[in-house]
Order: structure tokens, then C-alpha cells, then sequence
């Protein structure tokens, strides 16, 4: 009996793949075994200090999220995969399985004044990840894989947001070499507005 969803195995393995992500996203977040707690000022003081890394742990589990809900969207435009539409499909995969490790050094060294590498390798990922969503973009056309002409128009304008997320993100991974924390904000801030414009989409 066939399957009612060609790419019912997909959606799976991917929704598995986003879920370990997100997980890995806090597991380096702990007060310190080195802290000293010996009362409830030394606990605030120890919350305090690893403020960093929730702030960065927040807004990596939005970036993820945001892009399990396009990704999610994405497939329902489809009826059927291909070789090379899984394969581009796992080129995003690796940056959302990657995002945890730019994470944790955001998190440890944003406040220091070696931070540059951290905010670099962080919108990096991120521009690479709109590589990710330009090749599947262009896959899904080249193999005819949409499920009608509405699709593929819906397809094309993700390519060219791909295309500007690239540049975007790698023109702030460039920044960054001189100026990690301000570009460290905006990163923040450019997701907050994705977050916020997604959200208003799914009431239009």
C-alpha cells in the first residue's frame, strides 16, 4: 500500500534532526561546578554570570525554530523527493545540527575582547544555512518536485530570501571581526523581527 505522503520518512528523520538540536542547545548550560554557592546572593551571582549563554541559547532556539516551521511549510509544497533535493535538504540539516556548537562560544566569550571568532563562526552558520534553503529551492524546480505552479512561485520567492539572507549574514560575519557585539545585537534583532513577521504571517 503505498504511502499517502511521499516524504512522510523525511519530514520524520528531519523533525528528529531539528528536535536533537534543540536539545543540544542546552546542555552546556549549568552553573559552573567551580562556583562557590553558599547562599542565595552567590546563586543570583552565578545566574547572573552565565546570562550570556541563556540570551544566546534563546536565540538560537528561535533560529531553529523558525526554521523548522519554514522547513515544515517547505515539503507541503511538494509531492514527491529526489536524490538531489534529500541531498540539499541534509546541507541544511548540518548547520542546524552545527548552530549548538557557535552557540556555546557566543555564550562563554560575547563579553569578552576576543569575541570576534564566536559572533563570526555564529552568522557564518547562519549564512550558510541560506545556502542550505537556496539549494533546495532550487532543486525542488530543477526535479519539478511542487506540487503546482502556485508552488513554485511560492519556491522562487524562497530562493531569492535565501539569496538575502546570505548576504545579509555574511556581511555580518565580516563586521564582526571588528565589531563582535554590536553585530551580536543586530543578529538578535533581525531574528526577533523574523520571529515577529512569521508569527503575523500565520494570521494572514
Amino acid at each position: 500500500m503505498p504511502e499517502p505522503n511521499p516524504n512522510a520518512r523525511l519530514e520524520a528523520f528531519c523533525d528528529g534532526v531539528f528536535a536533537i538540536a534543540l536539545t543540544l542547545l542546552i546542555i552546556d548550560i549549568k552553573i559552573p561546578s567551580s562556583a562557590e554557592i553558599n547562599n542565595a546572593a552567590d546563586l543570583w551571582q552565578a545566574l547572573l554570570h552565565i546570562t550570556p549563554s541563556i540570551l544566546a541559547f534563546v536565540l538560537s532556539f528561535i533560529i531553529i525554530l523558525i526554521t523548522w516551521v519554514n522547513h515544515h511549510a517547505s515539503l507541503k509544497l511538494g509531492v514527491r523527493s529526489s536524490p538531489s533535493f534529500i541531498y540539499a535538504n541534509g546541507l541544511l540539516l548540518l548547520t542546524v545540527v552545527f548552530l549548538p556548537f557557535p552557540t556555546a562560544m557566543m555564550g562563554e566569550y560575547i563579553l569578552t575582547n576576543h569575541a570576534a571568532p564566536a559572533v563570526v563562526l555564529y552568522n557564518a552558520t547562519v549564512a550558510f544555512q541560506a545556502v542550505g534553503w537556496i539549494m533546495i529551492g532550487k532543486t525542488a524546480l530543477k526535479d519539478k518536485l511542487y506540487k503546482n505552479e502556485e508552488a513554485a512561485l511560492v519556491v522562487h520567492k524562497n530562493i531569492k530570501y535565501g539569496y538575502f539572507a546570505f548576504i545579509l549574514y555574511s556581511l555580518f560575519a565580516l563586521i564582526a571581526f571588528w565589531f563582535p557585539f554590536t553585530i551580536a545585537i543586530i543578529t538578535i534583532l533581525t531574528w526577533i523581527f523574523w520571529l515577529i513577521w512569521g508569527i503575523n504571517m500565520k494570521h494572514e
